[in-house]
């Protein structure tokens, strides 16, 4: 197999080197077009390779950005902005190659399914607009390219320059060993425990540190992270709703779902407003809970900094449960090896740790492996560092697909978590909810990693719908929370003892442990978003209308100060603009499929075969709703939904 091996780019010359390889791209297709006899193979075929040499080099440097990030990489990146977007505006506005892609017909489903999604793609892009409709798109994608950067920068900057230094040991009573562990620090030639806005840090002193004052304080520089964003914003939603106008849409969310499994404003909203309406009742009860616990300290007034500390204590109360009891039996080796034997055995693959070079030493790398022959790779890079963006995310490299001289080319992903790092000789030890999330990554990993699609633009990730790219990731994190895939990896680190039985049955119950108030969150946030786009909003415009969803869905309403938009980097600096109802909308999907193929602990074999074969390995060579048919003869079953989350 033809794997492509990481190297440190060159940041100095990176611009100027992607500026070659784009002229190059831009002759060939010239070439391409001077042919007069084309045909799927020898016009798509070669089109497509042109994408697929051009991630292959930009990708190293994009994902360095987000892992390693520097002021070379961010000088690099950011100058290779201009370029891209220009180059893929110039493509997209093309009419000579739209025109050619209007004569093509394929010879397969996937042929033809690149070829239609490519015509779409075409006209969203303006290519049948007037000369000054099509350069005022241009200006705008290199605008909201630029802008959706320094969205991203501006919480990274944020994100790092901030501490919570703590010098009495009374007020880090309660914080879990492991995480004073990577805490403490001296100051003065005293010890101090030192907190920050990176998510394991903060989420530990936000979820266990008992000094209220301090959780406020954390959690306000949290909130108000990154004012500068507010102008980027308006920016933003101003540039959005131009270009939805020029494309001929009312407003973005039209634009959006133009390219979405759903077809129309009113199917999202009247989506989401059912979900909320089912949870509102069930949430109801679950914070009348936390505030009864937060009484019993003397707080009369439950608020959003008090959240994550009375859930887990009321999770110890109801469940008997502490996340921070099961650490010691999920070090991240084991739960690493442990995830991937059991992805085995659903899918028939294996997995195979090789030595090549990566960009930091604790990145582990793997070659995925069918009947003996290897047809994939994956990178995993799970513990947090300074200069590496939170969250979590999968980075498709290379996308596997024949070239117009039928030679097969390999897919690899980059797997990026941000989990505790080992330190002072302790291993990595992972809460529950990191083992649901390396499971979610995985799954992305997967639908990327094992298609067997030959037509690169329709391969792996590559052309799925964003309302349902989440779904095999949803689908895959169910398994996390089952005792028979928990006993693969569940051992304690020094003793080598299982997860007993009780804690795993409290891990299977803790799935759905405020679930009712997870999910109004969610739903404030896809409709958030979704609204946002549905009329241009501006400056304090964007505050009321998060008020507004705030006074019918957060019980506990957050204070004032909140500014959650500056760091909602999903729809600013992401790809979920008027999208991020995907989440919601894809598990649908993932839960009514987990029940196809998992019953009373037992997987059903010949159903996940079928996943895999039509859901994992089909790619977007077909519309996913029409997968979904092929592999269950039917629709998804939104029942399965509340179901999953024992809500009806």
């Amino acid at each position: 197999m033809d794997f492509e091996y990481y190297t440190t780019p060159d940041f100095e010359e990176f611009p100027d080197k992607l500026k070659v390889l784009l002229e190059a791209n831009e002759r060939k297709i010239e070439s391409l077009l001077q042919n007069r006899d084309r045909s799927y193979m020898n016009f798509v075929r070669p089109y497509m390779e042109t994408f697929e040499k051009l991630d292959l080099f930009f990708t190293p440097l994009s994902h360095l950005n987000s892992v390693q990030n520097s002021k070379k990489t961010q000088q690099a990146y950011e100058s290779s902005l201009p370029l891209l977007s220009l180059y893929h505006t110039k493509l997209s506005q093309n009419r000579e190659l739209f025109e050619a892609f209007s004569q093509i017909k394929g010879s397969d489903s996937a042929q033809n399914e690149v070829v239609r999604l490519e015509l779409r793609d075409f006209r969203l892009s303006g290519v049948e607009l007037p000369e000054k409709e099509k350069k005022r798109l241009k200006e705008i994608d290199l605008r909201l390219s630029e802008l959706g950067n320094r969205f991203s920068q501006n919480l990274l900057d944020a994100t790092n320059a901030y501490e919570l230094v703590i010098e009495d040991p009374k007020d880090v009573e309660g914080v879990p060993k492991s995480d004073l562990a990577l805490a403490k620090t001296e100051k003065e030639g005293k010890t101090v425990w030192r907190f920050t806005l990176q998510a394991p840090s903060y989420l530990a002193y936000m979820t266990y540190g008992q000094n209220r004052l301090l959780r406020e304080k954390l959690y306000k520089a949290y909130v108000t992270r990154a004012p500068d964003n507010a102008e980027v914003i308006d920016e933003i939603l101003k540039l959005r709703d131009e270009k939805a106008k020029i494309l001929g849409f009312d407003h973005y969310s039209e634009l959006s779902l133009a390219t979405k499994m759903a077809r129309e404003d009113e199917e999202v909203v009247g989506f989401l407003n059912r979900l909320a309406d089912a949870a509102l009742p069930h949430a109801q009860k679950e914070i009348e809970k936390l505030a009864k616990l937060a009484k019993e300290d003397g707080i009369d007034s439950l608020e959003s900094y008090d959240v994550a500390f009375y859930s887990e204590k009321l999770k110890r109360v109801e469940l008997d449960f502490d996340d921070e009891v099961t650490r010691p039996y999920f070090e991240q080796n084991r739960v690493l090896e442990g995830l991937l034997d059991f992805v085995g055995e659903l899918f028939g693959i294996a997995f195979k740790e090789v030595e090549v070079p990566t960009w930091n030493e604790s990145v582990k790398v793997y070659d995925l492996q069918e009947r003996g022959e290897t047809f994939s790779r994956i990178y995993f890079d799970l513990e947090a560092r300074e200069n590496k963006r939170s969250g979590a995310w999968m980075h498709d490299w290379q996308t596997h697909h024949e070239d117009e001289k039928k030679m097969e080319h390999p897919a690899t992903a980059f797997v990026v978590c941000n989990f505790s790092p080992s330190k002072d000789g302790l291993p990595s030890f992972l809460r529950h909810e990191d083992v649901v999330t390396l499971f979610h990554e995985m799954g992305h990993a997967l639908h990327h990693l094992l298609s067997r699609v030959k037509e690169r633009f329709v391969s792996g990730i590559h052309g799925v719908a964003w309302d349902v790219v989440e779904f095999p990731s949803q689908f895959l994190e169910n398994f996390a929370y089952e005792r028979s895939v928990i006993k693969r990896f569940a051992a304690h680190y020094k003793t080598g003892e299982p997860l007993p039985e009780s804690l795993m049955e409290k891990i299977r119950k803790s799935k759905n442990f405020l679930a009712a108030t997870g999910i109004l969150r969610q739903v404030e946030f896809a409709l958030f978003d979704f609204m946002l786009h549905q009329k241009l909003y501006q400056g304090d415009e964007i505050q009321k209308l998060l008020d507004s969803l705030r006074d019918r869905l957060s019980l506990v309403k957050p204070p004032s100060y909140n500014r959650f938009q500056w760091g909602f980097a999903h729809i600013f600096a992401g790809g979920y603009a008027a999208g991020y109802y995907s989440y919601k909308w894809a598990e649908v999907l993932s839960a009514d499929a987990f029940f196809a193929c998992y019953e009373r602990g037992v997987v059903k074999r010949n159903m996940t075969d079928g996943y895999k074969q039509y859901i994992l390995q089909s790619g977007a060579s077909e519309p996913m709703d029409r997968l979904y048919r092929k592999w269950l003869g039917r629709d998804p079953d939104s029942r399965a939904l509340l179901r999953l989350y024992d809500l009806g």
